[in-house]
């Protein structure tokens, strides 16, 4: 019987999939899962990290016979599950506090058809493949399942999972965004008789994407889509065009939409955003200053004005 033990090292407020999948896996073979504890000896630790920027949790960890570090966060993106435990579906009960007896989490497909310059996805995952059925992830009578693919809306197995997602009723988030050229008719149609958790979610990381995002929330509120749409909005190098991009959001006129402006980090876990990008954040994601004020009048400080500071 082994010993295993699972560090969290970003620990946020949020699943790791990995470690879930992990913990099954070993329980099945009757070996004994854990968080790691420094107090004990353990056979192998598994440590996963999804982001860049959180610190390690240890360089060197004594009491194991065999670490194993994987993760988005440790940039080798070669490394992934072996196909016996990638397969497995995820242990919850390691987060009890997080996840409720009704929550599940899963990817039905993975990979992308897109090549952004600032996502790491197609280096990681591949071109976008088949890779979950709904019923997989909908396990123990869970009905609340957020889903994290990265471009659903690009293969028809994807929309025949959706289509599936509506036969059985489940409610559900694609937390990583939906992809809004890709709204047809038809498409949207089919969105709008999914239960969604919270709201429909879009991306515009350009302002070439805005008119696809208008004509996707047009098309939507046509065929009686009644809740908000959450529009993520990537902050790249240009500061003027991020404005505009958020205050054409601001502008549109049909369905309640709501940036959420994010700050562009990269993979190397070194570069910082700069000022204005959180300001510009800062103004936008709290929403009784970004319906108040116009970004140009916003103060981030005591003393100083945005449209002084970022000659806008």
């Amino acid at each position: 019987m082994l010993k295993i033990a699972l560090i969290d090292v970003d620990e946020h407020h949020y699943p790791n999939l990995a470690l879930m999948k992990i913990a099954r896996y070993y329980r099945q073979q009757g070996d004994v899962v854990e968080w790691y504890t420094p107090f004990d000896h353990y056979d192998i630790v598994y440590l996963s990290k999804v982001f860049t920027f959180t610190p390690d949790y240890l360089q060197v960890i004594p009491n194991a016979d065999r670490i194993e570090r994987g993760g988005t966060g440790y940039k080798n993106y070669e490394k992934t599950l072996p196909r016996e435990i990638d397969r497995m579906q995820p242990d919850y009960s390691i987060y009890p506090n997080i996840v409720d007896d009704r929550s599940a989490y899963g990817f039905l497909t993975r990979g992308c058809i897109r090549t952004c310059k600032w996502c790491i996805v197609p280096k990681k995952e591949g071109i976008l493949h088949p890779y979950m059925d709904i019923e997989e992830i909908a396990i123990e009578h869970r009905d609340r399942i957020t889903l994290m693919d990265n471009n659903i809306l690009a293969s028809d197995y994807g929309l025949m999972q959706i289509e599936k997602i509506v036969k059985l009723a489940l409610k559900v988030d694609f937390n990583q965004d939906l992809d809004c050229r890709l709204v047809t008719p038809e498409v949207a149609r089919l969105l709008v008789k999914v239960r969604w958790l919270k709201y429909i979610r879009f991306a515009c990381d350009t302002s070439a994407q805005l008119p696809h995002l208008f004509r996707a929330c047009d098309l939507l509120h046509q065929y009686g889509y009644k809740g908000e749409v959450f529009v993520n909005v990537l902050l790249t190098d240009d500061i003027n065009e991020c404005l505009s991009r958020i205050n054409a959001i601001r502008a549109y006129k049909g369905l309640k939409i709501s940036p959420f402006a994010q700050p562009y980090l990269d993979f190397t876990g070194i570069r910082q955003p700069p000022q204005w990008q959180k300001d510009m954040a800062r103004w936008c994601n709290r929403k009784e200053i970004y319906r108040s004020t116009e970004f140009r009048d916003y103060r981030p400080r005591k003393n100083e004005i945005c449209h002084t500071l970022y000659n806008i």
